[in-house]
């Protein structure tokens, strides 16, 4: 016997999509239903993304514009708190408040997440009588708030409410309320969190950054929590940190034979000229072509005839990304690294790259 099924239009049967039509499957005769593909054009996909963008970039604009004091009681109240900061959420807004965590914590502010749903099934453990606690909700009402909020202001020495329902549920329980409302989700459906999520991540990002401000939290501090990425690299990373093993070098009177000599014993393409390792010029690879391309006798040239003079050098103990600079600026591939002065080594463009100093 043949069974007609009627499959939703956003369901997919073994991994096919269908527009239109029955087939047979082991027997069953299957009517499956696609949901109609709108045809877009490239300038009407563009249309939709500005539109999505006009529409969040308003709603932020009235968040800005209704800023008060409650934003700086809230920060205020964090910056004194003698423990961390905990933020709850819960579906979206689990997400943003993991972001503002992480952001918090780069930035100097010590701060962890809570999930709502895990909070009132063992984990409210975590919070602290010193703690104070940021609770993410866009309504305000959802179950797992309703029902945490009440323990969220016993447990902690504070409690902020972000959310979008200064009417809920959340808002009477907090001491300050930072009111995230939207007038329009970008949504056409007005379902997706959107606009309202963007104000969200928005308003986490104003007390991360009045935080640091407060605090004089500097580009040296934030490298410290950041110290195996490139941004730790680029900001605490020395020269001395990525400098070559090789140290090629020639005497001003050493011949054009010890200079090939010495260029092709190392990788850099180049050697230092130096007088009891005082720096008096480099020579590269470049440099000894240009020499052959002339056509002279080279059997009575020196080191000292084709070096170049006045070379760029940095100090050992300087940023990488202060060589990098100097490497970019004056179009080279080498530097010459001295220390108080005197010849020390050479460190390469392709090396710090690699290591993601730019």
């Amino acid at each position: 016997m043949n069974f007609s099924l009627k499959i939703k239009a956003n369901e997919f049967i073994k991994n096919y999509i269908y527009n239109k039509n029955s087939f047979r499957n082991n027997g069953f005769l299957i009517d499956f239903y696609m949901p109609y593909i709108r045809k877009m054009e490239r300038s009407d996909i563009i249309s939709i993304a500005k539109s999505t963008l006009e529409i969040e970039i308003s709603e932020l604009e009235k968040l800005r514009n209704r800023l008060n004091d409650d934003f700086a009681k809230a920060v205020e109240i964090i910056n004194s708190a003698k423990g961390k900061l905990i933020v709850v959420g819960i579906g979206k807004s689990a997400h943003v408040g993991n972001k503002i965590v992480a952001t918090l914590n780069s930035t100097g502010t010590p701060s962890q997440f809570l999930h709502a749903s895990e909070a009132i099934h063992g984990d409210l453990g975590v919070i602290q009588k010193q703690d104070v606690v940021l609770c993410i909700s866009n309504s305000g009402n959802s179950p797992e708030i309703v029902n945490l909020v009440p323990y969220l202001k016993e447990y902690s020495s504070a409690l902020i409410g972000m959310t979008g329902n200064k009417s809920s549920r959340l808002a009477e329980f907090s001491e300050i309320i930072l009111d995230t409302h939207v007038d329009m989700e970008a949504c056409p459906n007005k379902l997706a969190p959107t606009s309202s999520t963007t104000l969200q991540m928005a308003l986490g990002d104003a007390l991360a950054i009045a935080l640091m401000e407060m605090n004089n939290f500097k580009a040296n501090d934030f490298a410290k929590f950041h110290p195996g990425g490139s941004l730790g690299k680029n900001l605490i990373s020395k020269v001395d940190d990525f400098l070559s093993s090789q140290k090629p070098q020639v005497t001003e009177h050493d011949t054009v034979k010890d200079v090939i000599i010495s260029i092709s014993g190392s990788r850099h393409g180049i050697t230092v000229v130096t007088n009891n390792d005082e720096i008096i010029g480099v020579i590269t690879d470049g440099d000894l072509r240009r020499m052959l391309l002339k056509g002279d006798d080279i059997s009575k040239v020196l080191a000292k005839d084709i070096m170049s003079a006045n070379p760029k050098t940095i100090e050992r103990t300087a940023l990488a990304k202060e060589a990098m600079n100097i490497l970019k600026e004056n179009n080279i591939g080498q530097l010459v690294v001295t220390e108080n002065g005197k010849y020390f080594g050479i460190i390469d463009l392709h090396k710090l790259l690699d290591e993601g100093i730019n």
